[in-house]
Parts: C-alpha cells; structure tokens; sequence
C-alpha cells in the first residue's frame, strides 16, 4: 500500500456531509500594478516577494477593516481575536504534502516581511526542523484513520476555539488564525476553491491563482491585460453582504495599487 501523506490522512479523517453554509466568491483584477510592484520590492530588497504575501498582506487589512470576521465562534458566541494572524499553506515533498505557516500581525507588516517570516518557516518545514509540526506529523501518522477524526474535532475545539496549547501534539493556540490563504499560481492554474476544513475553525479561505493574460475593456476600447483571479470560500455564519463588500473593496483597491503599502513620508 502506498504511503499516506499528512495531508491526505486528516482529509480523508475529517470528512463528512458538508453542513456549513458556505460562500463561494471570485474576485478577477488588473494584475498590472501588483507585477510592477513586486518587481519593484525585488530590486531595492532582493527579496522574493509574491502574489501570495500581497494578497495575504490585503486579505489582513480587509480583516482589521472587517473585525467582524476576525474571531472565532465559541459557545454560540462570537468572540473576535485582537490581531490579525493568517495561515499560509505550504508544499511539502514536492507538492504531495501540505503544512500551515502561520504569521501573526499581519495588517502590520510589510509584504517584505511577510516574506521573510514565511520564507524562514516554510525552510524549517520542508528541513523537517519545525519541532511543533514534526510532533503532530509523528501523532497524525500513528493514529488510525477511525480515531483520528474524533481527536481532530476535540483538538480543534481546544486550540481554535478556546485557544489551549496541546504541547504534547504540537498544537499552538489558534494554530490557523482568521484566514488560511493558499496558492495554485505556481502550477500555472488561473482559480480554485478551497474546500473548507472543519478543524481549522476559519471563516476566510483564500486562492490565489496564476496570472494570465486575458482580453478586458480598457477606457472603451479592449486591450490585452494581465488579469490575477482570488477566490474566496466563507463561512456564512461570520459575513454578510456588508462584510463581503468591504473585503472585497480592500483587497481590490490595495491590489490596484499597492504603494498606498508603503510607509508614507513625512513632509
């Protein structure tokens, strides 16, 4: 029998009907000004920055605009989180396994330091040094599937809900924060959705999708342009139409000009 990835087991352990009510959003916008700026953050810093911390870096600002979606559900209870973590999802054994990196206070870093933070964590994952996820790896692959699910669901109450640290199974306190935000744009996929993971206890789950160049109307006239598709998958226990808006608006507008990131000077 062929080996089973992490990933792999906690889906298939922690399936079952959906019962959630789901939103499915896409959000298609001109990728022009967010390559100029990446290629300008590259050349002052030399840093590899992406889609993937613009994006997260957006999503967090929309968040702490939106504070009605950064929190969690307790006891029937909405109880928000006083910052703005996200978990970025990373590829492990050339894409056949799946780990989160999470980053905190986002909306108050930079994309530069969001990818450094992601960068130095997504290495100890793949060098297999990150001790919290190797504890939980070693727990996941020696439990049988039939028991994994049950502990999934008590663990993820525990530290998604109430916020407890499980040492024992590498479990952080809110180990996804309010967002899990992932990336297909490096198998030169343009959209997906992110089916939504139970224990995880998110609201938002973001993808970000390749670039592609696609027709649009420009000023009345159409013209070639280079188009980034965003999808959203949400729980609609957390939003509304007014909450939807305003993560839509502030992703859209800081992607359509991501300077207004920068540090304004003082004059």
């Amino acid at each position: 029998m062929a080996k089973m990835s992490v990933r792999r087991k906690l889906a298939i352990a922690s399936y079952s009907p959906p019962r959630e009510g789901n939103i499915y959003g896409k959000l298609v916008v001109d990728a022009g000004p967010g390559l100029r700026y990446l290629d300008e953050v590259r050349q002052k810093t030399g840093e590899k920055v992406s889609f993937t911390h613009l994006v997260g870096r957006a999503v967090a600002e929309a968040l702490r605009q939106a504070p009605t979606l950064n929190g969690r559900i307790v006891f029937g209870t909405f109880e928000p989180f006083p910052t703005v973590d996200i978990a970025f999802l990373v590829a492990l054994e050339d894409g056949q396994d799946l780990a989160k990196a999470k980053v905190c206070d986002v909306d108050k870093k930079s994309v530069v330091e969001i990818a450094r933070e992601l960068a130095s964590k997504s290495g100890k994952l793949r060098a297999s040094s990150d001790q919290a996820y190797e504890k939980s790896k070693q727990a996941i692959r020696m439990m049988p599937t039939w028991a994994l699910k049950p502990m999934l669901g008590v663990t993820g109450f525990l530290a998604s809900s109430l916020g407890l640290s499980i040492p024992a199974l590498g479990v952080e306190p809110f180990p996804f924060g309010s967002c899990i935000v992932t990336s297909v744009g490096m198998f030169g996929l343009e959209e997906g959705f992110v089916p939504p993971t139970p224990f995880t206890r998110v609201p938002v789950y973001i993808l970000v999708g390749a670039v592609k160049d696609r027709p649009a109307v420009v000023d009345g006239k159409v013209q070639i342009q280079p188009q980034l598709t965003i999808t959203a998958t949400i729980d609609h226990r957390f939003i509304d139409g007014a909450q939807l808006a305003i993560l839509s608006k502030v992703v859209k507008s800081i992607l359509e000009n991501p300077w207004q990131l920068e540090p304004k000077q003082a004059s």
